[in-house]
């Protein structure tokens, strides 16, 4: 399945936010293999951080003056958050820039990890560090739906629950966009939801 992934997010033209001046960040959305069963490896952030605390999120983070550039950003943000070498990483390719509610551009990176490696989360960081099964999402399990009107556009985003964690805003975003390109999940942004789909 990791291979279908593959050549789809390699074929993927995401699109390009072009907004001058904003300051950048990259994520990685880190995928792996469970008995063959694909999972994707989240965060919840520390409750200490002066923004998004307790939130689940990808690892990543701002962008440095001396990082090369976002893809290098998220591998070195994923390493300092919780421990994951870069050199573990197979990274296929980036989704879609979003602009965060703080004004950040953010890119996010599709990386295939281990199915083990040795975690070290940063307590000062990171909370926790968790695991969703692929399939829970393209069962589109979500708990509720936020409109969001950006650009002109209504955008319907999902909030999902697993085992007591919320994953709502960018981060849902990102995952909806992973599912239906690598996927082929459908699962609607701009039509209101309809559960009966």
């Amino acid at each position: 399945m990791l291979d279908l992934m593959r050549s789809r997010v390699l074929d993927y033209q995401p699109r390009q936010i072009d907004v001058v001046g904003l300051p950048e960040a990259g994520v990685l959305i880190p995928v792996t293999c469970v008995h063959e069963q694909p999972e994707i490896i989240l965060t919840v952030r520390s409750q200490r951080l002066s923004t998004h605390s307790g939130e689940v999120a990808f690892p990543g983070g701002r962008r440095d003056p001396g990082d090369v550039d976002l893809c290098y950003t998220a591998l070195r943000e994923a390493h300092e958050e919780i421990g994951l070498l870069p050199e573990l990483v197979d990274v296929v390719g980036p989704m879609g820039s979003l602009v965060s509610r703080y004004g950040i551009k953010v890119t996010p990176y599709v990386g295939i990890v281990p199915e083990v490696f040795d975690l070290a989360p940063n307590s000062g960081e990171i909370e926790e560090v968790f695991r969703v099964p692929v399939e829970f999402f393209l069962e589109d399990q979500r708990e509720m739906t936020h409109r969001i009107d950006y650009e002109g556009r209504s955008w319907y985003v999902p909030s999902y629950r697993f085992q007591g964690h919320k994953i709502w805003g960018l981060t849902a975003l990102m995952l909806v966009e992973l599912m239906n390109v690598a996927f082929d999940a459908r699962i609607p942004l701009h039509t209101p939801y309809d559960k009966e789909r």
